[in-house]
């Protein structure tokens, strides 16, 4: 989610797309899993091998920290409330392919794919290939030098081989065919290279670029169909707007959300949606469980109405002064500007939200939607 300092510009109601009723049902599916730490219950029959993950920095675990890149979290106060420290994780604790492992009853960490310390039977049950500031457009990873998806499949496929080296072919197609993939990015294709670089904006609209983008998120399901996965979830963005960063960049005095940008996220998200659909219907993906997962009103519900899930600041970070750290600007110099608890606070840093926050939405997100993954 590594996004930098943006502007958007667009026209934004929230009272139009967010009604009472998408409101209550948020509030009943959080509130029946808010403190739950039971792991999801499976279909009869059902067996999950793995967790692979694809994204960002939502889901990236340390696999940027060797990069040469200013989109890290490896270093404190990052990883304060984690049991390993600051591993890269873009949070004060666990991420949510770490949440979603521990779910799905697979193991309690994901690790990135590029640690050192990485082993066989870490790869034989799930790793993460995201790399923080990514996005679906080869523009926005090249232009923070990270990895970019289609290098995140490339590394995909180097796993499998080293899979199959260990434990032979038909057995690899078992883990790679019954494992989850999650699917996390976007929100920096929209804030860092659209409104960002000069690169996109003077050639495309926001529909025009919506579409590009969908195309290359459309086409990167494919690639990973490829490559044998078939449960497949696919993360929308937040409300960019109301994070804490961009109420300082865009919210005016009083850093209210900046709903252009809500806006934009909105719009994306329906051709993301427009992607899974258009794959299940047009495309031939034999076997294939595609699912979109909304992340904007459930993590919305959060951020209006806070006390009601136990926290008591929405509108900063917890990390420095909470109005626009993120990646090296929340850093050691930050530690004595931070929040003693995090667990009060809807987002760790400008960009990203809390540990507890994830274990907030992750189960109820993935509860929603468990069995359309079977």
């Amino acid at each position: 989610m590594m996004m930098l300092l943006s502007r958007f510009q667009a026209p934004f109601s929230f009272s139009s797309c967010f009604s009472r009723t998408v409101i209550f049902l948020v509030f009943v599916v959080l509130y029946c899993h808010y403190d739950s730490e039971a792991a999801l219950v499976l279909p009869d029959n059902e067996t999950i091998t793995a967790v692979f993950v694809f994204g960002d920095s939502i889901v990236d675990p340390g696999n940027n920290n060797n990069l040469p890149t200013i989109a890290k979290g490896n270093f404190l106060p990052y990883g304060r409330d984690f049991k390993d420290g600051p591993t890269g994780r873009f949070s004060n604790g666990k991420v949510p392919s770490d949440i979603i492992a521990e779910e799905f009853g697979v193991k309690d960490l994901v690790p990135a794919y590029l640690d050192p310390k990485v082993q066989l039977k870490d790869l034989l049950t799930g790793v993460s290939f995201a790399s923080g500031a990514a996005g679906y457009d080869p523009l926005t990873a090249k232009t923070a030098n990270v990895i970019s998806m289609s290098g995140q499949l490339e590394l995909f496929k180097e796993c499998i081989k080293k899979i199959e080296a260990a434990v032979g072919e038909e057995r690899t197609a078992t883990i790679v065919s019954k494992a989850i993939y999650i699917v996390c990015t976007g929100s920096n294709d929209v804030s860092n290279t659209y409104f960002s670089t000069p690169f996109r904006r003077p050639h495309y609209d926001i529909d025009a670029y919506s579409d590009l983008v969908a195309g290359y998120a459309s086409q990167f399901l494919q690639d990973l169909y490829g490559l044998g996965a078939r449960r497949i979830g696919l993360l929308g963005l937040p409300p960019i707007g109301c994070v804490p960063s961009q109420r300082t960049i865009g919210g005016g005095k009083n850093r209210e959300c900046y709903e252009a940008e809500n806006e934009l996220a909105s719009a994306y998200n329906a051709k993301l949606s427009g992607v899974i659909n258009n794959l299940k219907t047009v495309f031939t993906l034999p076997g294939t469980k595609l699912i979109f997962l909304d992340i904007y009103y459930p993590l919305l519900s959060l951020i209006k109405n806070p006390g009601k899930y136990g926290f008591e600041v929405a509108t900063v970070g917890c990390c420095g002064t909470g109005l626009i750290e993120a990646s090296v600007f929340c850093n050691p110099t930050s530690i004595p500007l931070s929040c003693k608890d995090a667990s009060k606070y809807v987002f760790w840093d400008g960009y990203h939200p809390s540990e507890k926050a994830y274990k907030i939405l992750t189960p109820a997100i993935i509860n929603m939607h468990l069995k359309e993954f079977f």
